[in-house]
Parts: structure tokens; sequence; C-alpha cells
């Protein structure tokens, strides 16, 4: 398994963000992005884990980077639900390695692009019981949420940033509002942004995370 790339602060750690790169990328797509962050978020640890190569059926079983398999895109996407949970797992664990260095759960932040964002989603409100800083969901969806969800007390207290691009043609627009209505509707203090943009991430929108993390780390 490839060690995650972390990023250390100017000033000693008291906060961290778990950044989960989408389907086909590394662990250093999302570093440009950390850095800029970090020039304001001055005593904020970034942990940017690396999904395993494995065959992704959608894409003619080729392998390459991918927190799970997708098995079909329509009518919905369909998914290995196993390879998810061992996603989520691995998120997990590098949440409990930044409370043993002493960060306090309650500032730790998951952010995750498009495949990574959903795991993110799934570990917070399917699996993490306890406190987080937040969730930052970018150009994403979530394939585990049903009318079934049900979130305790403490995941309902997770605020959540969901971005998408308005001309999304790889996670429609619509996928990523779904999501954002679920969390809505069961309480949580949940933000959608959209921007004129497709499955990318726009200068504007990395200012805007920003801002959205800098609020909930005074």
């Amino acid at each position: 398994m490839t060690e995650p790339l972390i990023l250390q602060p100017v000033k000693p750690a008291d906060a961290c963000v778990i950044w989960l790169h989408g389907l086909g990328a590394d662990r250093y797509d999302f570093l440009p992005v950390a850095e800029a962050l970090q020039e304001t978020l001055l005593s904020t640890r970034f942990v940017l884990p690396q999904a395993p190569h494995r065959p992704v059926t959608i894409n003619g079983g080729y392998e390459m980077p991918s927190w799970y398999d997708i098995l079909a895109m329509s009518p919905a996407r369909a998914i290995n639900r196993e390879q998810l949970e061992e996603s989520a797992n691995r998120v997990i664990e590098l949440i409990e390695v930044q409370r043993a260095s002493g960060i306090d759960a309650s500032r730790i932040f998951l952010a995750g692009f498009s495949q990574g964002g959903a795991v993110v989603l799934h570990t917070a409100f399917l699996k993490w019981q306890g406190p987080l800083g937040g969730v930052v969901a970018l150009s994403t969806y979530a394939p585990t949420f049903s009318d079934e969800l049900q979130l305790s007390a403490s995941q309902q207290r997770i605020p959540v940033l969901s971005m998408h691009g308005q001309y999304d043609d790889v996670v429609q627009n619509s996928m990523g509002r779904s999501a954002y209505e679920h969390l809505k509707l069961r309480g949580v203090t949940v933000t959608w942004q959209e921007y004129p943009m497709g499955h990318e991430v726009l200068p504007e929108e990395i200012r805007d995370i920003g801002v959205w993390l800098a609020e909930r780390l005074r």
C-alpha cells in the first residue's frame, strides 16, 4: 500500500484535511491545491492518500487508481460495495492516526473529488461515529445514500460543503444535488455551490474552500 503524501504546515499542526483524489488520478493530483490552501491555513496538515490500482469494469477492465470498481453507469452507478467499504475503512484509519498525533476529531476534515468524494461521504455518514470538522464534497455523488439513510446526532452535526460544475458530463450535476438534498433533509448543515465548469476544479472554488475551512478553524 502506497503511503499517503503528507504536507506539514508552517506552524504546529492543530487541524488536518484528508483529501481523496478521483478515479485514475493519484495522491499528487491535489498537491497544488493543498499547497495553496496552506498559505492561509498555517496550522493545518494535509494528508493525500493514494488509491490502489485495480481493474475498472466501465473502462474495459483497464487497471488504474480506483477507490472502488464501477460496474455500470446506468440507470445509476453500480459499484463494488466491498471495495468502497475497504476504502472507507482506510480513511477511518487515517483519521485515527491524526487523532493519535494529538489533533481533535472536531478539527479533522474529509475532502474528496469525484470518486474520492463518494468515499468521504460514505465514510462520514455511514461509517464514522463521532465528531468531524466537516466534509468537502467536490464534483461527486453518494452511491450509498438512500431514502433509508439514518444519521446519528453526531453525524447530523458534521457540516458539508458540496461543490459542483454546472456542465459536468462525468458526474452529472443532478447526482451531486441529490446527495446534498439527502443531507439537508436529515438536518445536516450543508452548503451547495455551483460553478460554470465541467468535471474540474476552478481557482474560485479553491478560494471558497479556503474561506469555508478558515471559518471552522477559528
